[in-house]
């Protein structure tokens, strides 16, 4: 399986940004792109409501 990632649209012109796996089970900083944080689907989209939620 490829993957493919996706950074959000309001990413800043200087790179800060979260990039996440087209499948949303990974999620990585754009600046050190090695570095990838393996995480459930759930605890994603909790983590982003909470974000909403702001």
């Amino acid at each position: 399986m490829t993957v493919r990632w996706k950074k959000s649209n309001r990413s800043v012109s200087d790179g800060s940004c979260v990039e996440v796996a087209n499948h949303f089970d990974a999620v990585r900083d754009s600046k050190n792109p090695s570095v990838v944080l393996g995480v459930s689907p759930a605890r994603l989209k909790a983590f982003v409501n909470a974000l909403k939620a702001r």
